[in-house]
């Protein structure tokens, strides 16, 4: 097993699209991180509307449930919670 940490956005999407042609598992969710990716490079959370928070609340969600069962999963509420917004 190896572990590879990319530090940005733009170069996590790079990364993600020039490997996703060989990915055998885990493809929705590099597809799902790409686009969550591409809206963290336009601005910065602080930047963002609510709406657009949003958008990347529900991407996390999509990414958490397509992995193996964990305890450690958080909900919507506390997803909104943590960014400030009220559901």
């Amino acid at each position: 097993m190896t572990e590879l940490r990319i530090n940005g956005f733009s170069q996590v999407r790079e990364t993600l699209e020039a490997l996703q042609p060989y990915f055998r598992f885990k493809k929705k969710q590099a597809k799902l991180l790409i686009q969550a990716c591409t809206l963290l490079e336009e601005k910065t959370l602080r930047a963002m509307k609510s709406n657009d928070i949003r958008k990347i609340v529900d991407l996390l969600l999509l990414i958490q449930n397509e992995n193996y069962m964990s305890k450690k999963r958080k909900t919507k509420e506390e997803l909104y919670q943590v960014l400030g917004l009220t559901p």
